[in-house]
């Protein structure tokens, strides 16, 4: 591919990323519109929400490896035309039925994340590769943070069908410029689709994600709750087993077990846990009612606006992440976003009696994102084999959504665990929620001191050793061992 043409191929990468990014959180302050206009309860109502998050778990990895196998860019053209036909359906949809469906049939554009980093890799420079990266993770970011801002406008000047007909519009120019101008990666992966993988895979995450979703619902003791973690138990050891006996996995557990892969996965579950249920519940904290003793009985346009220093916080943060690498190092970058998440969480549950305030805490957290986001994308591509690079990045998104949904879960038994006579929360319960969560991002930050130390933008001998590819063969030497 002529050097030229990577600025368009970036383009189209972060455009299809980005408004998947967006498309997870712009339904969500739509919600009780959409329950209205289609008339339905507010428990049918979440369905829109639940399911496109477990679709996206599903998907986001299982074809992360189809592209690693089959090529990605071929994978990434018909990704974006079934996140055009989920977008189309849900703009069209008239029933909630139906409108659910096609949030399961977006969800497939989760494999967009794991996809561009593959081809990043596979076509940039390595110089460029880094920088790419933390600018492609800043728009990954952004986009979430769009979806909140942007929500309220776009249903009070139109109406919330224009959530998913701006998409629409957007989405098909990018899959155009994508089959003209986006080059097919050389680099394939060797073997075939695991399907017994696969099916094991999206059985236990299922199993895992749909009573964190519901459990508030349901009930925490409630025999669908237990039963389906314990389900998800039983699957995931099975998942295990057979991925470990076979001779193509869907994912490669050796890959997994790499020292820069676990330790940030497991920064991604932490960091993720505080990140996404801050996203839920701090609007509603604003939202609510100055009766009640605290928020600010803000409208959702007026709620996302406050987010908006997060959103330019993070995008910005996600950018100098990448001139920053190559100096400080991504662990150095992780472990500081993750530690600006702790601090900001830390002063909202000291300091949340004015709108200012709130924004103030807004932006430090967009910082903490824009950092933590960029540098676990890198660490995850610098540390695996080429061929292992959609699936493995795959799994990074899909542990930082399984930490998001731990988190708003547990919050959530927080928040609402006592109600006042009104129905509404009271402020402690809002106060322990994010007292909790800088404690999880304290965590991740604690977390990522455990990453191997990078120089210059290389691991050290040791750790270099241990996820480098070899000469003779394209598996690190852990995962050889």
């Amino acid at each position: 591919m002529p050097r030229k043409s990577t600025r368009l191929t970036f383009a189209v990468l972060a455009t299809g990323a980005g408004v998947f990014a967006m498309l997870q959180s712009l339904i969500a302050p739509a919600l009780p519109t959409v329950q209205h206009a289609l008339h339905t309860s507010q428990s049918t109502a979440t369905w829109v929400m639940t399911a496109y998050l477990l679709s996206a778990s599903v998907f986001t990895p299982i074809l992360g490896r189809v592209g690693d196998l089959i090529g990605k860019k071929r994978t990434l053209v018909a990704v974006l035309l079934v996140v055009l036909a989920g977008c189309l359906l849900a703009a069209l949809a008239p029933t909630i039925g139906v409108l659910i469906v096609a949030r399961v049939v977006q969800g497939v554009g989760g494999a967009l994340f794991p996809l561009s980093f593959g081809i990043i890799r596979d076509e940039f420079a390595p110089s460029e590769v880094s920088g790419s990266i933390s600018n492609l993770s800043a728009v990954i970011a952004a986009g979430g943070g769009v979806g909140i801002v942007a929500a309220g406008p776009i249903v009070s000047a139109l109406d919330y069908r224009w959530l998913f007909w701006i998409p629409v519009a957007v989405v098909a120019v990018t899959t155009l410029i994508a089959l003209r101008y986006v080059p097919e990666s050389p680099d394939r992966a060797e073997g075939k689709v695991s399907w017994l993988g696969a099916v094991l895979l999206s059985a236990w995450l299922v199993a895992l994600l749909l009573p964190l979703s519901q459990a508030t619902r349901w009930g925490w003791g409630s025999a669908r709750v237990i039963g389906l973690f314990a389900v998800a138990v039983v699957l995931f050891v099975l998942w295990l087993l057979a991925e470990a006996r076979s001779r193509s996995p869907l994912i490669d557990l050796r890959v997994m077990r790499l020292p820069a892969v676990w330790t940030t996965n497991t920064v991604a579950l932490l960091f993720g846990a505080g990140m996404y249920a801050l996203w839920s519940f701090l609007p509603a904290f604003v939202q609510t009612p100055s009766s009640a003793g605290y928020g600010f009985g803000a409208s959702v346009t007026a709620s996302g606006l406050l987010m908006l220093p997060m959103l330019v916080a993070m995008f910005l943060s996600g950018i100098l992440s990448g001139r920053l690498e190559p100096v400080v190092g991504a662990k150095a970058l992780l472990t500081t976003g993750a530690a600006l998440g702790a601090v900001a969480l830390g002063l909202l549950a000291l300091w949340h009696d004015a709108q200012w305030q709130i924004a103030v805490v807004s932006g430090v957290f967009g910082l903490g994102i824009g950092l933590a986001f960029a540098s676990m994308a890198n660490l995850i591509v610098g540390s695996v084999p080429a061929s292992q690079t959609g699936a493995a990045t795959g799994m990074n998104a899909n542990i930082r959504t399984i930490g998001g949904s731990i988190g708003a879960a547990v919050t959530s038994v927080l928040v609402t665990g006592h109600l006042q006579p009104s129905g509404l929360p009271y402020a402690s319960g809002y106060t322990h929620g994010f007292t909790l969560l800088a404690v999880l991002c304290l965590a991740a930050a604690l977390a990522a001191l455990l990453v191997p130390v990078r120089r210059n933008g290389r691991l050290t001998d040791r750790a270099r050793a241990a996820n480098e590819p070899s000469e003779a063969g394209q598996q690190p030497a852990a995962v050889r061992g």
